[in-house]
């Protein structure tokens, strides 16, 4: 099965097996070893008719593989983002996923290092614990002011009065079309 197929469906099995038991699953056999043995942070983005129902990760590995990253992201989008109500069995086949697998954010030293269609961005506050992250090419976002206003709002971050950082990264995307 080619990666992003299998990450896919990593992520729909997740969700599928913690509707109906509230357990996690473990990476099945078929799971490459790639998956096995890498770590990276992994956002899993839940869409409903086009609209965003869920959307969770970490920019850093926090488990001990990416596959184990996809199932715990996939669960917390889909139950605990807490601008949603957790899913439902009726929504299960109206869903669509995006996984997206990120590489180490780098602090950027010059705005134009920005491109928001090739990179997402993490904003960090230098006098508090605030950050805010946007992934990637995300359509309704076009311009680099865009992407760092939307991100310090994320944050909480007052971008005129407060000092931060911006760190910058790219994401293999996968994504499946409901």
């Amino acid at each position: 099965m080619e990666e992003g197929k299998f990450l896919l469906s990593l992520a729909k099995k997740a969700i599928s097996h913690y509707l109906k038991t509230k357990e996690k699953i473990s990476p099945p056999p078929e799971t490459p070893s790639f998956f096995l043995k890498e770590k990276a942070g992994v956002f899993v983005s839940i869409k409903k008719e086009g609209k965003l129902r869920g959307c969770v990760g970490t920019f850093l590995p926090t488990k001990e593989n990416i596959a184990k990253e996809v199932i715990e992201s996939a669960i917390l989008a889909g139950f605990f983002d807490d601008r949603f109500p957790p899913l439902t069995e009726e929504e299960l086949n109206s869903l669509s996923f995006t996984v997206y697998i990120l590489n180490e954010p780098s602090l950027i030293k010059e705005i134009s290092e920005l491109d928001p269609k090739k990179y997402g961005i993490l904003v960090k506050s230098l006098s508090s614990k605030k950050i805010g992250l946007l992934l990637p090419d995300i359509e309704e976002i076009k311009t680099v002011n865009d992407q760092i206003l939307i991100a310090c709002q994320k944050a909480g971050i007052d971008p005129l009065n407060e000092k931060f950082l911006i760190f910058k990264f790219t994401a293999k995307k996968y994504e499946d079309q409901n």
